[in-house]
């Protein structure tokens, strides 16, 4: 009994592997390589050995170099590796030929990915949402993995084996499945929309940010609602959206999902109908993560997938999240809480309509970011309703 309880918890071993292509990548490889493998462990895998290589360009038939293909070769044979990570995305004909050199398992960026949000989907928009990109992904993919694949989550009922022989079968019924889900889809988009419609005469506003910058906490701070939050890439798949009142001013507020760098497209285009709650908002509260080495980075992702859909313009609300994990800039001297440093240095800046420090852990700074975010709705609720006259005080 002990014996099979131990097998069930056993994590799979997974090898990461990234190139650099140029000086910024190879500055920056070990910070990508930190998030690739936050992604695996977030899957549940357990992450043994990191591979890098410098090249000009990626092998058309294997992305990395012979000598380096030869190396994690055996590696993943002499300490049997289940999984070989690469940091980016595989062609079919890369994916097939890695598979056969390494005789395991092959995940590429966009893979994990579309997995992870697979296990972390719960309403029906979202599984459905998963599903459809991870087919439309997969199809010119078929491997051996595939059949791991629908073993593991259980598959759809329709698709058979990977064999050789079979491939065509599957892609058939691939597309098959692919129509399904996109008419499931419009059906969903339909009601979403009537929904939206319903919500015209109200203020909107939408937490974007990257993943784990910490949205779901500052959702539950600012609802005063539970919202699931944890320390785990893609917490939130769901969009979550709720009603708050600030001074006798309603608005709903949205918590969507987070982005990251190298989102793959087809989780995009599938995630389109749920992004509209981003796209149709009125402001974003652009949550980052202060205290991430590369959050400059992170925010320019957050930006383009903003205008990627057609967001890049709105008014935003700028809260560098997680201020007590940071320290005041090497050379200044200040006595006081981190908090206290911060808020100083954004009234020295003359930041004060749009940019607010905060740590949504401990709860501090969050009255001042309620009273910005309701100097913001106040300027849209005019828009809706221009006579309306602000209760008097006694």
């Amino acid at each position: 009994m002990n014996d099979m309880l131990s097998t069930k918890v056993k994590k799979e071993k997974a090898v990461l592997v990234a190139a650099s292509f140029s000086s910024n990548d190879s500055s920056r490889i070990n910070e990508y390589l930190d998030e690739l493998e936050f992604l695996a462990k977030t899957l549940g895998l357990q992450v043994v050995k990191r591979f890098t290589q410098k090249l000009d360009r990626p092998e058309p038939g294997s992305y990395i170099g012979k000598g380096k293909v030869e190396e994690i070769k055996e590696y993943v044979r002499s300490f049997k590796i289940d999984l070989v990570i690469f940091d980016d995305d595989l062609t079919p004909s890369q994916l097939r030929n890695l598979e056969k050199i390494f005789n395991c398992r092959i995940y590429d960026r966009s893979l994990l990915i579309l997995d992870i949000f697979l296990k972390r989907a719960q309403t029906a928009q979202a599984k459905t949402q998963v599903e459809l990109a991870r087919f439309q992904y997969l199809m010119p993919r078929l491997t051996r993995m595939w059949t791991h694949l629908e073993r593991q989550r259980g598959g759809t009922g329709t698709v058979g084996g990977a064999g050789e022989k079979e491939i065509e079968t599957d892609k058939r019924n691939i597309r098959s499945q692919i129509n399904i889900l996109k008419k499931k889809l419009d059906k969903i988009d339909k009601q979403n929309i009537t929904q939206r419609k319903s919500r015209s005469k109200i203020v909107r506003v939408a937490l974007v940010g990257y993943t784990n910058v910490g949205k779901s906490t500052l959702m539950t701070l600012l609802s005063k609602t539970k919202v699931h939050a944890e320390n785990k890439l893609f917490a939130t798949v769901d969009s979550t959206v709720r009603k708050v009142v600030i001074d006798q001013i309603p608005f709903l507020l949205s918590d969507t999902v987070g982005f990251i760098r190298k989102l793959p497209h087809h989780l995009i285009e599938s995630f389109k109908s749920t992004l509209d709650e981003v796209a149709e908002s009125d402001i974003l509260i652009h949550v980052v993560d202060f205290s991430h080495q590369l959050y400059h980075d992170q925010m320019d992702v957050v930006n383009k997938t903003l205008s990627d859909l057609g967001a890049g313009e709105k008014p935003q609300i700028i809260v560098y999240n997680k201020i007590d994990n940071v320290k005041p800039d090497e050379g200044e001297e200040f006595e006081g809480s981190a908090e206290e440093y911060f808020e100083s240095r954004r009234l020295m800046n003359n930041n004060t309509n749009n940019v607010i420090y905060i740590s949504a852990l401990r709860k501090s700074n969050i009255d001042q970011l309620r009273k910005i975010i309701l100097k913001a709705v106040k300027k849209q609720h005019l828009k809706i309703y221009p006579n309306y006259l602000e209760p008097k005080t006694y």
